[in-house]
């Protein structure tokens, strides 16, 4: 049992299982058989003798030193007790720009999906937190290649041969790790707006202005602020990946992990508290200011905002990494493995760009020309 309980092998046939999004469950390439995830945990019950959450023993990870749960987001929830699970994962190193990979025992040697280059088999997963929470993929592999290229359309700026003549390198799916935080946050802020009335009075046309201060006070809940936690990954490609679907977050099963990479973390959740702050801080200060309407004018005087950390968990969110080849040069995609939403850079054919410019200037021309006319008339 110990070989099953390592490498998730089909009961019926013992070929490898991987994780299917569109189904949700593990199938087997060889006998076609599928596996809901609760019968694959109950075959294989080891991976989930490990201890609750917060009750390891020893120093627990990341804690603060000296700070309350007032102040200071609570760590004490995040664990590195992987149990007998991790006699079943290894881990990937590349050399070339250091991402660490974990994945099942029985996935080969692979490129990394970051930079393309191939990566080294280290050790165990030893010190590295267990994530406590997973959306699976629902995408596969073909959704995702169907999602880059209808990326390509109404692209105006794309070298019209770029569609057909790029070559999709390689889909690599990859659960990037991100720090889930709970809290609430409480905003006050401070208007001053402005409401102005045009009439006309004889010969004249009359404005009047009327000035007000405004005051803004109100509460957010969250659950889960999403902060990655992967330096490989841009910050700005993973928010415009967002939103995810919350209500697919499942407790997290090596059983998910069959066929897919994920991403060790590198930015501790210590290092990415002041950004939670911040998310949590934009939203309600979004919410304060967009109550504020019916004003010809309006600007902050003054903001304050109170917020009360709460637990933080760890997850990991399903994106698919994509390489494709055009005239000897690499572009990186990012999908949503959820949601098929994609973010990347795109080629421009630089005479589309020049035209376009000329042709907006040509416009503005057009117009300057036409009032001119009208003011000589």
């Amino acid at each position: 049992m110990a070989d099953q309980i390592q490498n998730y092998k089909c009961p019926a046939c013992t070929g490898p299982l991987h994780f299917v999004g569109k189904s949700g469950k593990l199938e087997c390439d060889y006998c076609g058989s599928t596996y809901t995830i609760a019968e694959i945990e109950a075959l294989y019950p080891a991976e989930e003798t490990v201890k609750p959450a917060g009750k390891t023993e020893g120093t627990k990870p990341e804690k603060p030193k000296g700070q309350t749960a007032e102040s200071s987001w609570d760590l004490s929830g995040l664990s590195d007790d992987w149990g007998d699970a991790a006699a079943g994962m290894k881990v990937h190193s590349c050399p070339s720009c250091g991402a660490e990979l974990f994945c099942e025992e029985t996935t080969a040697a692979t490129a990394c999906p970051y930079c393309g280059n191939q990566t080294v088999i280290s050790d165990n997963l030893d010190g590295t937190l267990r994530p406590d929470y997973v959306i699976p993929f629902k995408l596969s592999h073909e959704d995702a290649e169907s999602a880059l290229k209808k990326f390509y359309g109404g692209k105006r700026l794309l070298p019209r041969v770029f569609s057909s003549q790029n070559t999709i390198k390689e889909v690599k799916g990859i659960y990037v790790p991100f720090w889930l935080f709970d809290g609430s946050v409480r905003g006050e802020m401070d208007f001053q707006t402005s409401r102005s009335v045009t009439r006309r009075e004889g010969d004249y046309r009359v404005t009047e202005v009327s000035h007000y201060s405004v005051h803004r006070g109100g509460s957010m809940e969250f659950q889960k602020i999403p902060v990655d936690a992967s330096s490989k990954m841009p910050d700005e490609h993973m928010d415009s990946l967002e939103p995810y679907d919350y209500q697919e977050l499942k407790p997290f099963s090596r059983a998910y992990l069959p066929g897919y990479l994920a991403d060790k973390y590198d930015v501790t959740a210590e290092q990415s508290k002041r950004r939670a702050d911040k998310r949590a801080e934009q939203s309600i200060e979004d919410m304060l200011s967009g109550s504020v309407t019916g004003y010809t004018s309006k600007s902050v005087s003054s903001r304050h905002f109170n917020i009360r950390r709460g637990k933080v968990s760890y997850g990991l969110l399903p994106v698919y990494m994509l390489t494709t080849k055009w005239n000897d040069k690499e572009y990186l995609f990012a999908v949503n493995g959820q949601t098929g939403k994609i973010v990347g850079n795109l080629p421009v054919d630089v005479k589309k760009l020049w035209l376009w410019r000329l042709g907006l200037f040509a416009g503005v021309t057009g117009v300057l020309g036409t009032v001119l006319s009208m003011l000589f008339i």
